[in-house]
Parts: C-alpha cells; structure tokens; sequence
C-alpha cells in the first residue's frame, strides 16, 4: 500500500486557485458581523440580522442564498451565470450553469497553497495502534500519478471507473484522480459479492476497474481481487484492472492486470486538471429500490461539492484544526460527502476508518478518539445499540475529552442509544446530531444543528432543516399539510444543489420514483412527524426497502435471488424492527410442490445463496416456509399483513376483505409463532 514519502508536492496550486483563494477567505462588512462571523460566506447578503433570518432568507430566496455561499466557498476557474435552472415536475435539476471548476482543485490543490503540511488523511488501519498519516502535499502527489497513470493508459474525460477498495488513502486518491482528470468513479462497496459488483460494472459501463489485492477488516482478510476476478468475466466492457496492494500477499495477474502503485512510481507529480462544467458528472452511486435492480445515480460537480462542504462545516460546527472521524465506508455516501469530499473541500483532517466497532474489542471506537484526538465523531445508530449492550466500561476507559460534536448516520437512532450516546460517550457536554439524508439528497437536510448554541435538542429527532431545504409532508391524497403535530410522506418543495441530477440510463425512472408520486415536489419515500414545535422526525420507508445497520436493500433484491431456488415457487421478504440493526430480514417462502427438503438444510443453502449474490447484510435473519403467501383476488401478496405479522401487531392486521383466502392469515401466524418459539433461547 501507498505510504507516505515525508516530502511535499513539487506542484504548485493552479493560478485559478490562487486568484480566487482571497475571495474565498474574504469577509466583509461590519455591519452584518453578526451573521458574518457565523457564516462569512452569507456577510454579502442585504438584510439578514440572524441564523433564523438566514434560514428564511435561504428559502425565500434561494438563488441569492447559493449564489453568494457558491462564489466564497468554491474556487472557480469560471464564474457560474445562471444560478439554477430547476423543473421538479420533469426531473429537471440544473444548478452553476457557465461555471467552470476542477473538483480535486478544490479538495486539494488550494489548501496544498497554504497549508501543505497539514494532516489531509488519517489512515485508521485495521490494525490497532498503526495508524499512518498524510499531508495534501502527499495526498496531492498521490493523486497527480494515479491521475497522469489513468489517462497513460486511455482512460478520458467521460469515462466511468469502477472503484472497489476498502477504506484507504489509495481508495481516496483514486476518487480525485477521476475527479482530476475529469472520469467519472463507482465506487461499490467492497462488501458486495462478485455477481453485484459485475451488475453496477455493466450498468456504468466501466472499461477500467480500481481494486487491492486483499481487504483486511476485524482481523478476516478478504479476497477482493479474487471477487473482481470473478465479476470481470461477465462484463466484456473491462479492458484493465488496476490492482494494489494492502497485504504483502501475492495474487495471481491476468494480462488486463496492472500493478498500480509500481506503475504510479513512474509518473510525474503534476497532473494538469481537466476544466469541467458544473453539470458535469461526478460519480456514479448506486442505491437499492423498490425493484430489483439497483439504481446508479448521478451527483455532478459543482452541486455536490458545494453542499457536501457546506454540511459538513455547520452541521457538525468543524473548525480549522479539528479532526473530523466519520466512520463510515466509503462505499457509501457518507464515506463520499463525509470522509472524502465534505473535509477536504473545507481543509479538514479526515480519518479513513478500515476496522469495525468492536475490533480487538468494544473499546475500539473510543481508544481511536484518544489516540487521534477526534473532534467530531460520526457513526451509525446500529454500532452504537452494540456497543451499548458491551457496558459503559469500554467507553470510560479512554479519555474522550476532545470530542465537541457526536453524530449519527443511516438510520433514525432510538431514544435508548441516544441517551447513552449523549450520556456516556459525549459526557453529557457534546450535542448529538441525528442527521436525516439520503444517497439522493447528497448531503444533509435535517439535522438539529446548524442552530443557537443553546437551541434545544430532541433526542431521537432530526429535527431542523439545513439552509436552504424546504420539507413539507403530504397527505394520502397529496395535499400538503400545514398543520403541526401531525405525520404524513416526506417531501422537499424545492431544490437545492447536493440533489441527485437523474438514474444513470434511465431518467424515466427518475421522475416515476422521485417526481411522479407528488408532482412539483421530490418524495424522499420516508415518512416523517412533525412536531408541535415543527421539529422533524423520520418514521421510516413508505416503500419496500429495509434499512439494515444502516444499509438500503430492496425486498425484490433478496426475492429474486431466494426465487432463484430449485426449490422455491414464491418468497415475500419483509422488514421488522431489530434491537440491533435497526431492521432485520424476515423471508416468507413457499416451496413447489412435491419438493421434499429439510427447512434447515434449505435455510442454510438461501442465506448462502444471498450471501453470494448480494452481501452478506442481506441475508434474512428468519425464514418461514408456508404453503401459500395472503394475496388479493388479484393475486398481488399482501405484504402490509405480513409486516403485522412479523412485528406481532395482529391488532392491526386491518381489512383482510379483499384476500383471496384470509385463511391464509392464520397459517402465516401460527407458522410465524412456531419459528418464533423454535428460536427462543
């Protein structure tokens, strides 16, 4: 693996970084200091006197709002002339038109100006107590040959590279080479199996794949370049793979294999960055739906960066100097906007967290706080419901002084966790931010902070929204409701730059996912309360798509995959509330007829099968074998009663006058009390 050479990057920032750098630090008029020196890049702004004359001003008048936040924040090689240009009831979502901009300029090159020994990247290895460090000049020089190294063999502006990498300084640099030489980049978590990764390979019609030899995460090493292996034979669109190296471990090199740092030592430290448009692509990101197949979508450049800099600097209060730790992969958006694209466009010190909670042991997480001096702390509601059952111990025994702002991520965080969270791990002085997004929205929109340091928080509730994000929620007949203390389905009433731009290939499902269900306003497919105090908190998905520790997965996914058995005729897989994951998979199945198996043995084979086609998160924590599923007349299952039934709210069945059989019903429960009590300790 890449390491840290102690020397800087002989390359100097571009002199568009250089000549925008003053406007960017500039703040100016004393005479609205008091929102200046909260946030200089609204001191420009006429008439704003506070933070909630700034929020109202940000949605009332939007354009000028992004406008001003924009020209400060990014560094520009051409100034934007047209604010946005926005059409939500077609899907149309333009923002910076005429704007000119290099994402890894922004990330890198301009700080390198400054600062250029300052700590970019903390690399959390596995491996407790070894973590290595690298500066933006190091991060830069890495960058800059891994850039240079891609284009020497072929790769070009408009491409899409296939990134999949465990969390680690080279996984980042291979995000801005892309970013720098104007490539796109698909990341996909290095959890995903070889059949899913080959599905996201083919639908972002990759040529060039990024990849280590072995992932090495909670002392199990990993084969991920045999999984690439495996996934390339079925994408005739892969002509290369690059191929570092995390272990000492030698794998077998094909012909289209490239041994990637040997060959970035050949390479020049100056990589000059493609000028790209705003609207030009960033990344790829694919995400589960309500179908089977996942949707690949789109962020772009100016946009996104933007949002992802903004949330990170105010939601989570992040000062110069700090030491941000999100410990989220980078397969996900969190890792893109929190570990990679938020911190570095603001200058910050991120940590690249490779472990997982409770490696060596459950005092993992708080040993890495002391050693690194975090700051902010940023992690998932299912680490901390584990790492609470472990005992207050674990945490009490490393000094967490240092921590200012704890944050969750993935999921709504129940009470229970928050407290603890709040109480034990922050010492009761840190706020904890319950952070409400999605791989479509790009960044935060609800959150309780950015507001009065003395504003209340809620625990459990989201909250506030950001700057200029506009929720309304929606009855079932697509009215908004005006009214506080009341629920409805979560929706933005106008757009703001961090939205996702369209589905790679196929805008159509675009608009019927996003735009289609209540038209002139993006449906976020969650459902939300609003409080009497009109504070958000989410309820969870009105669609078919389970949330496990933080993960999105489509029902249909794992049915296709358990319908793939010899053995099945039909499946139904539902969601339920899990102590520790948030949810959990429950998988109704029905075999054809005459097949004669053992239910255990076929359990085994359909957790194994899922396993390998999907990931291992998705595998259902309960099979149930019935003889048949609750269906209408018209043969649709019912999935709404089987939900009631997992979650053992019979009480709450509802109209069962429209099943074909409601006899089925009572098969499902008594069927559903046997697995229950077979499985009770």
């Amino acid at each position: 693996m890449w390491l840290p050479c102690g020397c800087t990057s002989k390359y100097v920032a571009s002199s568009f970084a250089r000549r925008t750098l003053a406007s960017y630090l500039h703040v100016s008029g004393r005479s609205r200091c008091n929102v200046a020196a909260f946030m200089p890049e609204a001191a420009g702004l006429e008439g704003v006197s506070g933070r909630a004359a700034l929020r109202e001003l940000s949605v009332s008048n939007s354009e000028s709002f992004w406008a001003a936040v924009a020209r400060h924040r990014l560094c520009w090689s051409t100034p934007f002339h047209t604010v946005q240009d926005c059409d939500l009831s077609r899907g149309k979502i333009k923002w910076f038109e005429g704007g000119k901009l290099n994402v890894s300029v922004n990330c890198l090159d301009r700080h390198v100006h400054t600062c250029p020994e300052r700590v970019a990247l903390i690399w959390e290895r596995d491996e407790r107590g070894s973590e290595m460090k690298y500066t933006y000049g190091e991060l830069l020089e890495m960058t800059c040959r891994l850039g240079n190294l891609l284009r020497r063999h072929g790769v070009k502006r408009g491409d899409c590279v296939t990134i999949y990498m465990p969390t680690c300084p080279l996984a980042v640099a291979s995000m801005l080479a892309c970013a720098r030489i104007g490539a796109a980049h698909n990341v996909v978590f290095a959890g995903f199996s070889a059949d899913a990764l080959a599905e996201r390979i083919r639908d972002a019609q990759s040529s060039t794949v990024i990849t280590v030899n072995q992932g090495v995460r909670g002392g199990k090493v990993t084969e991920l370049k045999k999984t690439v292996d495996t996934a390339v034979q079925s994408c005739p669109t892969v002509k290369q793979v690059f191929v570092a190296m995390r272990t000492d471990n030698p794998v077998t090199m094909t012909a289209r294999d490239i041994a990637m740092e040997e060959e970035m030592l050949k390479e020049d430290v100056v990589c000059e960055p493609a000028v790209m448009n705003s609207e030009d692509v960033l990344f790829l990101l694919y995400t589960s739906g309500s179908t089977g197949k996942p949707k690949g979508l789109v962020h772009t450049q100016a946009g996104y960066l933007l949002y992802a800099a903004l949330t990170h600097r105010y939601v989570f209060s992040y000062h110069d100097g700090d030491v941000f730790g999100c410990v989220a992969d980078i397969g996900w958006i969190t890792g893109h906007s929190y570990v990679v694209y938020g911190p570095l466009a603001n200058g910050a010190t991120t940590v690249l967290f490779e472990s997982t909670p409770i490696y060596p042991d459950p005092g993992r997480y708080w040993d890495m706080v002391e050693r690194l001096k975090i700051n902010q702390f940023y992690g998932a509601p299912t680490a901390i419901r584990l790492l609470l059952k472990y005992g207050d111990q674990w945490v009490n025994k490393y000094d967490r002084s240092t921590l200012k702002t704890l944050g969750s991520v993935g999921e709504p965080i129940n009470t229970e966790a928050w407290e603890w969270y709040h109480r034990v791990v922050g010492d009761g002085r840190c706020p904890v931010v319950d952070t409400w997004w999605q791989t479509e929205t790009g960044g935060i929109c609800i959150a309780p902070r950015p507001s009065d340091p003395d504003a209340e928080i809620v625990p459990g509730m989201a909250m506030r929204p950001f700057f200029g994000i506009n929720p309304v929620l929606m009855d079932t007949e697509g009215e908004v409701l005006t009214s506080n203390n009341t629920s409805g389905a979560l929706c933005m009433a106008q757009p703001w730059p961090g939205m996702a731009r369209t589905i790679h290939n196929d805008h159509q499902r675009f608009i019927d996912t996003y735009f289609q269900p209540y038209p002139g306003y993006f449906f976020t497919g969650d459902g939300a309360y609003r409080s009497e105090e009109g504070y958000y908190q989410i309820t969870g998905r009105l669609d078919d798509v389970i949330n496990v520790s933080g993960h999105r997965i489509g029902t249909a996914e794992i049915e296709d995959v358990v319908n793939q058995c010899p053995a099945v005729a039909e499946s139904a897989v539902v969601g339920y509330t899990h102590s520790i994951k948030g949810q959990g998979v429950y998988a109704f199945v029905v075999l054809k007829k005459g097949i004669d198996v053992q239910e255990a043995d076929l359990s085994r084979q359909l957790n194994g099968m899922v396993s390998e086609k999907i990931a291992k998160y998705a595998s259902p924590d309960f099979i149930q074998f019935a003889k048949r599923l609750p269906k209408t007349r018209s043969g649709k299952i019912m999935r709404r009663v089987l939900r009631k039934v997992v979650e053992s709210d019979l009480e709450g069945l509802g109209d069962l006058s429209t099943l074909d059989d409601p006899a089925a019903v009572q098969e499902i429960i008594q069927g559903h009390e046997k697995l229950l009590s077979k499985n009770r300790p």
